[in-house]
């Protein structure tokens, strides 16, 4: 769903898929993620799960 949103939204992104490539899962371990998705921006905090209200941050 999450990544639905963006693309509706045009919001560009890069997708880290931990299936086809577990050091990813690894990596948000190490951070404290339990969960994903995780939509990471330089602006704000790291959005965790489908969030469409902090999601449309991103929309602008």
């Amino acid at each position: 769903m999450t990544k639905r949103f963006l693309k509706e939204h045009n919001v560009s992104f890069e997708e880290r898929n931990i299936n086809q490539e577990p050091q990813y899962l690894d990596t948000l371990k190490q951070q404290g993620f339990q969960s994903v998705p995780v939509v990471m921006n330089e602006a704000m905090d790291p959005i965790v799960g489908f969030r469409p209200d902090s999601l449309r941050e991103l929309v602008d």
